[in-house]
């Protein structure tokens, strides 16, 4: 088996985990969180230097991840379990009341891997670049990541952390979008049309990669490229092209499921289309 088929297999359990959790929840964020799954699997078992057995909010030595789009939450939740930052059976406390599982990622309880909380759209790109920054000036040469949605990137705060970030040339920052297409309202297309979103970043002056993000060999590569333009004193926008609920085919390339959670009987015949791989919570 291949690499790129053991991440495959993992990110089929992250998505059965999200479907749980959001399903026992009967509240949450699917779409997203399915269409995303591939993306930070490679990242979190492949890519991001880190240790839970070491982590600190401070993030020294390690490389840090900042959730932008904090409401896609569940797959967050599932790679950092699964990661071993906490323990999987944690996963079926999702939203419930007092959990460290808020439906938005908080550190008000201390939950080790998540750096800062997030969920008001707009703002990781700010916090990653400042992370970074402070990574560089600190003689720290790891990197700082962070995704956000196609639809969060309407958000105005998204392109002053872009200027920003290009001005100080903080080429140790790789950023992430999961280009969906849909966002809560619709289409990103027909709600505010951004048009290129590669020539805007690139015009932002960072350097951009335009890739499938359901294809773990070429997010392995895309993510390999990032790292090698480091040298070119400008940050990296990685542009994933995806489905909103990826692998899940009535939940697939609908914004329905942004923020809707599935039934019995839906989890069932969504469970039934993703393979076990590393046992349920």
């Amino acid at each position: 088996m291949t690499r790129a088929e053991e991440l495959q297999r993992i990110a089929s359990q992250v998505r059965r985990d999200v479907v749980r959790m959001v399903t026992k929840a009967q509240s949450g964020h699917p779409g997203g969180s399915l269409s995303s799954a591939d993306i930070l699997t490679c990242l979190y078992f492949e890519v991001l230097k880190h240790d839970p057995e070491t982590w600190t909010r401070e993030g020294r030595g390690q490389d840090i991840f900042i959730l932008s789009a904090g409401h896609i939450s569940p797959v967050y939740y599932s790679v950092l379990a699964r990661s071993g930052y906490f323990p999987i059976e944690e996963l079926a406390t999702f939203r419930q009341y007092g959990t460290r599982l808020q439906g938005h990622p908080s550190v008000a309880k201390g939950l080790k891997g998540v750096f800062q909380a997030s969920g008001s759209l707009g703002q990781g790109i700010s916090v990653a670049a400042g992370m970074a920054l402070s990574k560089r000036l600190d003689g720290d040469d790891n990197y700082a990541y962070v995704l956000c949605g196609d639809g969060e990137s309407q958000e105005g705060q998204i392109w002053e952390a872009a200027l920003f970030a290009s001005h100080h040339k903080i080429s140790n920052l790789i950023a992430m979008t999961d280009w969906n297409g849909q966002q809560i309202d619709g289409t990103v297309q027909s709600v505010s049309s951004q048009g290129d979103l590669q020539k805007k970043w690139e015009a932002f002056g960072w350097n951009t990669i335009v890739t499938d993000g359901h294809n773990m060999e070429e997010i392995l590569s895309a993510f390999q490229q990032a790292k090698s333009l480091k040298s070119t004193d400008k940050p990296t926008m990685i542009l994933f092209k995806t489905d909103m609920g990826h692998g899940v085919d009535f939940m697939s390339g609908t914004c329905q499921w942004h923020g809707k959670a599935p039934s019995e009987a839906q989890c069932k015949l969504a469970l039934e289309q993703l393979e076990e791989t590393l046992g349920d919570f």
